[in-house]
C-alpha cells in the first residue's frame, strides 16, 4: 500500500480510483464494510482502489480539552487499512484551514482536480466541510454533474445494532474488551515503545514492559488477559500474558501507564515497538497492604489470563 499525505500531483496509480471516504477512527466493521464496497468496485471495474481519510482527528481540533478521544493513531489506522488489501491511503491535514474550506470546494478541488476520482464511496452518516454542510446527498448531485459515480453504504448492524466507534468506546471504558472486539473485529490493541519504569517488576519475578497511552483513549483501569506482539523481520510475533492498566496504587504511582508482563519471552524489549492486544478484563485495579499480598494476587491473575488465552486456541 502506498501513502500520500497530499493530493497534488498523484501518480497515475492513485488517480482515477474508487475511493472511500471517511475519517474510519477504529477501522470497526462498519468501517470495513464502506471500505470494502469500494474494493469491490475498483475489482470489478479494474481501477485502483483508495482510501482518503484525515489526520490528526477532528476532534482534536475542535475539542482540544477533552480527553484522549482516537482508537487507532495514525500507524495503528494505516496497518489495519492496509489489511484490507488496499492500493492507496491518501491523508490529508486536517487544521483550521482545512476545516474552513466548503463543502463544494473539496469536492472540486480534492475529488475532482486531484483524484480524479471514478466512484466515491462513504458511510450513510458521512460529512465534510466547512459547518458539516456536505453530506451523501450532495456528492450523489455533484456526481451527477461532473461525472463520477457515489455511493453511499448504509449501516451495518450486528442484527441488533449499528456497528459504531461510539460503541467500541463504551466498551473500553466499561472494560468489556470482548464487547469492544466484536465491533472491531478483532481485538483491541493499544502499542507503541517500550519505555523504562521503575523495575518493580522485575523485584517481585515479573518484569513488565510499559507503554505509555498518549493520545489513545483509556480504557477501564485494572488487569487484562493480553496477547502481546513484537515486530521482527519477518512480521510480528505474539506472546501471550498479562497487563495492568492504571495509576499503580500500591506504589503511589503517577500518570497513567500500561504494564504488560509477557508468559515465556526472555528478552530485552526497551525501545521495542510493542502491540497489546485486550482479550478478557480480570479484575478493577486496586491497592494492596504489601509486597507479598500482590505477588499472590499477580500470581493469580496469571494462571487467570493463561487459563482464558489458552481456552480462546481451542
Amino acid at each position: 500500500m502506498q501513502i500520500f499525505r497530499h493530493t497534488e500531483n498523484l501518480p497515475v496509480g492513485a488517480r482515477g480510483s474508487a475511493v472511500a471516504i471517511g475519517n474510519f477512527d477504529g477501522i470497526h466493521r462498519g468501517h470495513q464494510g464502506v471500505i470494502g464496497e469500494a474494493g469491490r468496485i475498483a475489482h470489478d471495474q479494474g481501477i485502483p482502489w483508495s482510501v482518503l481519510t484525515f489526520e490528526p482527528h477532528p476532534r482534536s481540533l475542535f475539542k482540544p480539552t477533552d480527553e484522549a478521544f482516537r482508537l487507532t493513531p495514525f500507524r495503528t489506522k494505516a496497518r489495519h487499512i492496509e489489511e484490507l488489501g488496499v492500493d492507496n491511503l491518501i491523508v490529508l491535514h486536517f487544521d483550521k484551514d482545512f476545516s474552513a474550506q466548503t463543502a463544494e470546494d473539496f469536492i472540486t478541488r480534492v475529488l475532482i482536480n486531484d483524484l480524479a476520482a471514478r466512484h466515491v464511496v462513504s458511510g450513510y452518516d458521512f460529512v465534510f466541510g466547512n459547518n458539516r454542510a456536505g453530506n451523501c446527498d450532495l456528492l450523489l448531485h455533484r456526481g451527477k454533474e461532473e461525472g463520477f459515480d457515489f455511493t453511499c453504504v448504509s449501516a451495518i448492524d450486528d442484527g441488533d445494532k449499528v456497528y459504531s466507534s461510539t460503541r467500541v468506546r463504551k466498551f473500553l471504558h466499561a472494560g468489556d474488551a470482548r464487547g469492544a472486539a466484536a465491533v472491531l473485529g478483532r481485538a483491541y490493541e493499544i502499542e507503541g515503545r517500550v519505555e523504562h519504569g521503575d523495575q518493580r517488576g522485575r523485584t517481585i519475578g515479573t518484569p513488565t514492559a510499559n507503554v505509555h497511552l498518549d493520545e489513545y483513549l483509556c480504557p477501564a483501569f485494572g488487569v487484562y488477559a493480553i496477547r502481546a506482539g513484537l515486530d521482527e523481520e519477518d512480521g510480528s510475533h505474539w506472546y501471550d500474558g498479562v497487563a495492568n492498566l492504571g495509576l499503580r496504587p500500591t506504589f503511589d504511582g503517577k500518570g497513567v501507564v500500561l504494564e504488560a508482563h509477557l508468559f515465556d519471552f526472555d528478552g530485552d524489549l526497551y525501545g521495542r515497538h510493542l502491540r497489546v492486544a485486550f482479550i478478557e478484563h480480570l479484575r478493577d485495579e486496586k491497592k494492596f497492604d504489601g509486597i507479598d499480598a500482590l505477588k499472590a494476587q499477580i500470581a493469580d491473575d496469571c494462571d487467570a489470563a493463561r487459563r482464558i488465552l489458552a481456552a480462546g486456541k481451542g
